[in-house]
């Protein structure tokens, strides 16, 4: 039997400092939680570079964010509460000063909306941790040498 991959998915990038290469070889046996779980990791690669590049200053959003959803405990109504802030002026305003171009303040709202939900404990969006409790299985694989980082 040919354990040769049929077919791949693969992601790469060299853009300034930031290199992220990720590879998966698709066999017959694979299965799909399986490529779920590394476009899950090449998603994660992508929207932590994303918005820096842009000129956002998600420094500044993420203690935004921190302070918007501190003290709160994660449930639908706490989450609506948090997001009303979002209508104030003063949070648009430092919204806009966390970009380097004005027209970039709505992408920037969408990464502090993100950063509020995630602090509150929802994702709206797949990812590798999500996946991993529903498949023990599923773990991201270091290179050779490699450390995981501690949170």
């Amino acid at each position: 039997m040919d354990d040769e991959p049929s077919e791949y998915v693969d992601f790469m990038v060299k853009y300034k400092d930031w290199v992220a290469i990720k590879r998966l070889g698709i066999r017959d046996q694979t299965r799909p939680e399986e490529i779920v779980f590394h476009l899950a990791g090449i998603r994660n690669s992508i929207d932590s570079k994303a918005f820096r590049m842009l000129g956002i200053d998600t420094e500044k959003l993420d203690s935004l964010a921190l302070s918007v959803s501190q003290g709160r405990k994660g449930n639908y109504s706490v989450l609506g509460d948090a997001l009303k802030e979002l209508d104030k002026k003063e949070v648009k305003a430092q919204i806009e000063g966390a970009c380097k171009d004005g027209k970039l303040a709505k992408i920037a709202g969408i990464y502090l909306l993100n950063r509020i939900m995630l602090n509150l404990g929802f994702d709206s969006s797949i990812n590798q941790d999500m996946l991993s409790k529903i498949y023990p299985d599923l773990k991201v694989k270091l290179p050779p040498g490699a450390k995981k980082k501690k949170a």
